[in-house]
C-alpha cells in the first residue's frame, strides 16, 4: 500500500542536525516533517558532549534551563596525559560568554529535549521508524522521497519543496542522489565497549595516551562507555589475537580499571567504529541540500562533529526560512549560500582533524603487534575540577605542550576552538523564545 503526504520542508535524519532544523523551521511557521528510522533515540555509542557554542544557541531558543536540568558532567579544563607527565591544553575558564564549559549529557536526551520542543510548534511533525529507500523527482529536481514504514514494511511517498539530508556518515538520502563525499585518509578506527563505574572512580571523562595506545573513558553514571583506538583495517586481526589479550592491554593502559576488564566476556562486547572523514565537493542539487555528517564526516578528535552539525542547521533554518515561507521552492543559488557559508569552517577543523591524525594519533594508534606499555595511573585528559597532576620532574614535555604551560592565557586559544568553534552560528530573532523552566 502506497500513500502519497506533501510538506513544505522534509529533513531525513532525526539527529543533532535533523531535529535542531525542524525545530527551527516550525519556528518560522513552515511545515516541515523530519523522518527518522529508529523508534527512539536509545542508541549506543553516540557522542555525548554539547559545547558552550550549543548551549549559547539552546538559551536563545528558551531551552536553556530546561537542558541544565538534565544530569550532565561540566568540563571546564582539558588535560592530556603521556607516559610520564600530563599537561593542561585548554582552560575553557577563559571562554567568553555565559558558558565556559563543555555538557556531557548522554545524547537520547538533548534529542529528546529538542524534539518535545519541535513537538510543541503546530507545523512540525515528527516521523518515526521511517526509513528512506529513494528519492523522488519532478523533471531533474528533487521533489521528496519514498519510505518504508519499519512497523509494518508498508511504503509511502512524501513530496516537499525542499528535502534536506540529515542523516549521518551512511546517508541514504547522499547515495540516492549518486553524490559521493572526497575521502581523506585516517590511521585508526574505534574500538567501543562498556566497563562498570565504581564509586571513588574518576568523574566526567577520562583519557590516556600512551606509548602505541590511546583511550578515552565517558561517565555514563552507573558505566564507562570506552573508546580504544586501534590501527585502521586492523579489527579482525586484532580480534583474533583474543579478548584475554585486550584485556591485558587495558589493564596495561589503566590499571585502576583492571578489577573490572573481565566484564569483557567475548569480543561481542566490543564494538567497531568505522572513522570516516570524508566531505562533498557540493552539498546541493536543486531541491535537495545535505547538511552535517552526511555532507563531512568528521573525525572523533576534538568531539566536534555534533556540535559543527548543529550550526549546520542552524545556518540552514535562518538563510532558507524566508524562501519556504514564499513559496517552498528554494532555487539552488540559495542552496549554494548555506554551503558557502559553512564551507570554509568545515574545511578548517577537517584540516585540523587531519593535521592530529598525522602529528599526534599516528603514533598512538594500537597495533596487533604492539605491546601495552604500563601505565602511569589513572590520567584525566578531561580535569573536570581543575586540579590534574603536572608534568613530571625531568619528564619530557612536547614544545607547543610546553608553551601552553609556560603561558597558560594561551589555552584560551584551543578552549574557544574546540569549544566555540570557528563559526559559532546564532538563532534568527524569529527561533527565539524567552527561557522555558525545566519540567
Amino acid at each position: 500500500m502506497l500513500s502519497n503526504e506533501r510538506t513544505t520542508c522534509l529533513v531525513v535524519g532525526g539527529g543533532p542536525a535533523g531535529l535542531v532544523l525542524g525545530l527551527l523551521i516550525a519556528r518560522a511557521g513552515v511545515e516541515v516533517t523530519v523522518l527518522e528510522k529508529h523508534p527512539d533515540f536509545l542508541r549506543d555509542f553516540r557522542g555525548d558532549t554539547v559545547h558552550a557554542s550549543t548551549l549559547t544557541l539552546l538559551d536563545e531558543l528558551g531551552l536553556g534551563q530546561r537542558f541544565a536540568a538534565l544530569p550532565q558532567q561540566r568540563i571546564n579544563r582539558m588535560q592530556v596525559q603521556l607516559d610520564g607527565c600530563s599537561a593542561q591544553v585548554a582552560d575553557l575558564r577563559r571562554l567568553p560568554g555565559a558558558h565556559q564549559h563543555i555538557a556531557m549529557v548522554p545524547q537520547w536526551d538533548f534529542l529528546d529535549l529538542v524534539a518535545d520542543a519541535a513537538e510543541a510548534e503546530p507545523t512540525f511533525t515528527l516521523r518515526r521508524n521511517a526509513e528512506v529507500v529513494d528519492l523522488l523527482y519532478d523533471g531533474g529536481r528533487v521533489a521528496g522521497v519514498r519510505y518504508r514504514d519499519r512497523t509494518d514494511g508498508t511504503e509511502h511517498e512524501i513530496r516537499a519543496g525542499l528535502t534536506v539530508g540529515c542523516d549521518g556518515r551512511a546517508s541514504a538520502v547522499r547515495a540516492a542522489a549518486g553524490m559521493r563525499p572526497r575521502s581523506f585518509g585516517v590511521p585508526m578506527d574505534v574500538w567501543w565497549f562498556r566497563l562498570p563505574r565504581h564509586a571513588g572512580d574518576p568523574d566526567g571523562g577520562v583519557g590516556r595516551v600512551g606509548t602505541g595506545e590511546f583511550a578515552v573513558m565517558i561517565d555514563r553514571g552507573d558505566y564507562w562507555q570506552c573508546a580504544y583506538l586501534i590501527r585502521k583495517g586492523s579489527d579482525a586481526e586484532m580480534r583474533a589475537a583474543g579478548i584475554a589479550q585486550f584485556r591485558a592491554r587495558i589493564t596495561g593502559l589503566l590499571p585502576w580499571l583492571g578489577d573490572r576488564a573481565d566484564a569483557l566476556t567475548s569480543f561481542d562486547d566490543v564494538k567497531l567504529l568505522d572513522v570516516k572523514l570524508d566531505r562533498l565537493r557540493r552539498w546541493y542539487r536543486d531541491g535537495l541540500l545535505l547538511i552535517g555528517d552526511a555532507a563531512h564526516a568528521m573525525s572523533p578528535v576534538g568531539g566536534v562533529g555534533i556540535n559543527l552539525a548543529v550550526a549546520d542547521a542552524v545556518a540552514t533554518a535562518r538563510l532558507l526560512a524566508p524562501a519556504l515561507r514564499s513559496g517552498g521552492i528554494v532555487p539552488p543559488a540559495l542552496l549554494r549560500r548555506v554551503q558557502l557559508r559553512r564551507w570554509w569552517a568545515t574545511a578548517l577543523i577537517q584540516g585540523a582533524q587531519r593535521a592530529a591524525h598525522r602529528g599526534i594519533l599516528g603514533e598512538r594508534v594500537a597495533q596487533p603487534t604492539a605491546s601495552s606499555p604500563q601505565s602511569q595511573g589513572a590520567s584525566g585528559m578531561f580535569d573536570r575540577d581543575g586540579d590534574g597532576t603536572p608534568a613530571a620532574a625531568g619528564s619530557e614535555v612536547p614544545f607547543p605542550l610546553s608553551m601552553l604551560q609556560r603561558f597558560p592565557a594561551l589555552q584560551g586559544v584551543p578552549a574557544r576552538l574546540i569549544a566555540i568553534g570557528p563559526l559559532p552560528e546564532h538563532a534568527p530573532e524569529w527561533a527565539r523564545r524567552s527561557p522555558q523552566p525545566a519540567a
